[in-house]
Formats: structure tokens, sequence, C-alpha cells
């Protein structure tokens, strides 16, 4: 297991290192002066020299990266031109909506999902089941923004238990902070639990043809309880991975959702920052972003770890 868990904590900073080296490669090959490009043409000269100063345009490529990566590994992430700011503190004040948000988004999906899957599995091939195949294939087909868009209509335009849009900081107290995250939360959970929901019904029919569950059913356990107590914990693994997936997911990809609800999230700071060509914030936001990814990834692996403590080779 120690062997196991080094293997995936080497493999995790390569990608991490690797995933850094693309992004600066990727800055790079932005057509013409990024200085110029950021502030436009009608820039002075001397605005101009500094902000290539600020950046390290006037160093070789290799300086660069590595001055670049070095102020990574410190937690500085840059200067934003367009709020005179240091990213980071930026990127940490917006992190306070968006990881709630996010976390609030994959519990909510969760408390759907698996029951769903449950029901979907005790009833298999029957009106329930076909009922959580409906919703898997609706929740599949439709997209997170435009079920937030619904959900505005009907619970802040039509029946008025929820605001539209905005949020009230946390220093308003966590019981509005939330109720303004829980509609956004849910038009990302309802996507992500119609595909975890096929994901736990999948692997619990799967678990449902193994000798133990013939075995407990034939010693008189019912159906409910060969269910909960031995198949629901051996189909646990895919579950996890998927959950871990649609965790990482679920920070990237509230970039549109957050705008919907006009959230100040990360995923607004990013919209906002393309759209001033603040290029270092995106290169900030973007490394941030693929950090958590790779932190997603590799809590997964060792859940799955934990969950099957079967020898690993790999």
């Amino acid at each position: 297991m120690l062997a196991f868990l080094a293997r995936r904590l080497l493999t995790l900073a390569l990608t991490a290192w690797l995933a850094t080296l693309l992004i600066f490669a990727l800055l790079q090959l932005v057509p013409g002066d990024p200085a110029l490009l950021m502030l436009g043409t009608a820039a002075r000269p001397d605005t101009l020299a500094a902000l290539r100063a600020q950046m390290g345009l006037d160093e070789p490529l290799p300086l660069r990266y590595l001055g670049w990566l070095g102020g990574l590994l410190r937690g500085d992430l840059g200067t934003s031109v367009t709020y005179a700011r240091p990213v980071a503190g930026l990127v940490a004040e917006r992190m306070a909506v968006t990881l709630p948000l996010a976390a609030l988004a994959l519990l909510l999906s969760t408390a759907l999902a698996v029951p769903l899957g449950l029901l979907a599995a005790a009833r298999h091939r029957r009106a329930g089941d076909w009922a959580v195949a409906g919703f898997g294939r609706l929740g599949i087909s439709v997209p997170s923004f435009w079920v937030g868009i619904l959900l505005i209509l009907l619970f802040s335009v039509k029946l008025g238990w929820f605001r539209a849009g905005g949020f009230p900081g946390w220093g308003a107290g966590a019981g509005p902070a939330l109720m303004a995250l829980l509609l956004p939360a849910a038009a990302l959970a309802i996507p992500e639990a119609a595909i975890l929901a096929r994901v736990t019904r999948s692997a619990l029919l799967d678990a449902l043809r193994e000798d133990y569950a013939r075995t407990a059913r034939a010693k008189g356990l019912s159906g409910a309880a060969v269910l909960l107590r031995h198949v629901l914990p051996n189909a646990l693994a895919p579950v996890v991975t998927v959950l871990g997936l649609q965790a990482a997911f679920l920070v990237g990809g509230a970039v549109v959702v957050e705008n919907v609800f006009t959230l100040p999230g990360l995923g607004r700071l990013l919209y906002q920052a393309v759209g001033q060509r603040d290029l270092i914030v995106v290169q900030g936001i973007v490394v941030i972003l693929v950090i958590l990814v790779v932190l997603a990834n590799a809590a997964v692996d060792i859940a799955y770890a934990a969950l099957d403590p079967r020898p690993k080779v790999a």
C-alpha cells in the first residue's frame, strides 16, 4: 500500500509539473506581443515596457519559465493588470465562493444519485428502473446552464423562494450565503446526478450477480438487506471514481453557471479576465484549476485503493 501511494504521489507531482510547462508554453504561442495584446495599441511605450518587464518578456524563455515556476511554488501567481492586485489574492477571494458551490453541488448530486441507483437496481426492469433511466437520459442531455435558467424561472420568478442571482457574502451569515448557492448548486448537480445514478445502477446490478449476493439471498436475507449490507459496499469503487471526476469537473465547470447566477466565483473571474485580456490572471486561474483536477484524481486513486484492499500492481 505504501509503495502504491508513493507511486501515485510521484505521478501527481510529475503531472502537475507537465501541466505548468504546457500552460506556460501555450501562453507563449499567443500571436504578437502579449503586453501589447493586454494593453491595446493605444498604450504608451513606457507602460508597455513596464508590463514587459513585469511579465519577464525581456528574459530568455527558460529563465522566464523558471521564474514563473518559482513564484508559483511560493504562492505568487503574478499581479493582475486589470485589478492591480496579486492574482493569488483574487483567486483566494473567489475560491471562497467556488469551492463551497462545488462541494454543495457534489453533496446534492450524491444525495440524489445514490438513492436513485438503489431504486433502479431494486426495481430492475420495472417502473422504478425505467423512471431512473429516463431521468438519466434527460439529465445527461440537458446542459447545466439551461437547468439553471429553468430553476431561476420557477423558483425565483414564479415562486419567489430564492434570489435570481448574486451573493451576499459569508459576512452576512452562513444561512443567506448557502441559500444563494443552492440554486446554482442544483443546476450543477442535476446533470451530474444523472450520470452518477446510471453508474450506481450498473455497479449494483453487476454486484448482484456475484456469488456472495446469491449466497446472502439463499441464507434468507431480504432483498433490501442484501442490497444495502452486502452489495452496496462492494459496488462503491466505480461510484467513488466517478465522484472524484465530478468533483474536479464541478470546480472547473462552474464558469457558465456562475455567470448565469452572477456569482463572484473563480469561473466568473476567469470569464472577466478573458474579456479584459488579462493573461496573467487567466494563466494563474488555469494553473489552479489544473492542480485541483490533479489533486482530485489523486484522491480518487487513494480512495479506490482503500475500498479495494487487493494488492496493487500499477
